[in-house]
């Protein structure tokens, strides 16, 4: 954003290095749990208590539509985002079902589609109907891709707050989706579009040629300027990672650990890490995508993703299927005996 909406805190190194070796006096080999250790001392130093605690996760879901899906991009037409956004209001998508699963609050919110769906479950936070093509404009304007950040940061403080959520889930609906974090990341990343598009929702190979070709045509139409993130956002981007961006910066800025899930969520984390650089102490990423961009976005993210089950959905699901991973750690220092209470035995 032109301005900041809220401090990030320093990671707690501290709190880290006292988890460390309270870990270190748990009855087990040093470091025979492997990466658990490392996951519980990174929450240490995230929510600065060396005892930390990611429960109740939150899941935020926000939808929105592409204009870019009028150039032949995605397997399935626009109209697939009202109607999973309406399966998500009635608890039948993987989201869902993962969400019952970890017992996680989850909340849908419409930040730009092009239908208006009038539920008491759904929150309308909507900017604008969709992006425009930004094959031939701007996907947004600067003041519509700032807008969409602080209602990201504004929902997310408001979800955080009304649930007591430790740990923050988000996930995203919006056909187009996949070309739109494609182009951001190869701008932030400086690589060519053939190296970070994918198959998104189930494109063939010819399929896939056009895309890149779009992509490529686009990034000529389009003066981008890859050191600012805004810049990138606004004009090739979608409202749904705008809205994730700002969620991510209001957990960071409440210590709440993140949880990053695939390709979409993960270029929202690209964006929000070079809007603030610190933020990414406060990011976990869940899992690895099938998305070719994926691989990419976490390297830039510097991050190691905790699974790999060839997961290309979205939604939050990779990260929600990770979160009891992180539980898992929790409840190690929480509840493993020491060598010293072996003692009193």
């Amino acid at each position: 954003m032109d301005k900041k909406i809220a401090p990030i805190p320093v990671f707690d190194t501290s709190a880290a290095e006292k988890a460390r070796a309270y870990i270190d006096t748990l009855t087990k080999p040093p470091g025979s749990l492997g990466r658990l250790e490392e996951i519980a001392i990174e929450l240490a130093g995230m929510t600065g208590h060396p005892f930390p605690d990611v429960s109740p996760p939150g899941i935020l879901v926000f939808a929105a539509d592409h204009g870019i899906v009028k150039e032949g991009i995605s397997a399935f037409p626009q109209d697939i985002t009202g109607q999973m956004a309406q399966n998500f209001l009635h608890g039948g998508a993987a989201i869902n079902v993962f969400a019952q699963e970890i017992k996680a609050p989850f909340q849908l919110i419409d930040i730009g589609m092009v239908p208006d769906i009038q539920d008491s479950s759904l929150i309308s936070r909507k900017i604008k109907k969709g992006t425009a093509n930004f094959l031939t404009q701007d996907a947004m304007t600067r003041e519509e891709t700032i807008e969409a950040t602080h209602v990201g940061f504004e929902e997310a403080s408001a979800f955080i707050k009304e649930n007591k959520i430790k740990s923050l889930i988000l996930g995203e609906m919006g056909i187009g989706n996949t070309t739109a974090s494609s182009a951001i990341i190869a701008a932030l990343a400086n690589l060519d579009i053939e190296s970070v598009t994918g198959k998104g929702t189930g494109l063939t190979c010819n399929q896939i040629q056009h895309k890149q070709d779009i992509l490529n045509q686009a990034f000529k139409n389009r003066d981008l300027t890859t050191e600012d993130p805004i810049d990138v956002l606004s004009k090739v981007g979608g409202l749904e990672i705008a809205g994730m961006t700002g969620a991510m910066l209001s957990a960071a800025s409440r210590r709440i650990p993140i949880i990053i899930d695939g390709f979409i969520s993960s270029t929202a984390a690209v964006v929000a890490a070079k809007m603030e650089p610190a933020i990414t102490d406060f990011m976990i990423v869940g899992h690895l995508s099938a998305e070719p961009g994926h691989h990419v976005s976490t390297k830039l993210l510097q991050k190691k993703p905790i699974l790999d089950l060839d997961m290309r959905l979205g939604e939050g699901s990779g990260a929600s299927l990770a979160y009891p991973i992180l539980q898992s750690a929790c409840a190690m220092v929480h509840k493993m005996a020491t060598f010293t209470d072996l003692e009193k035995y």
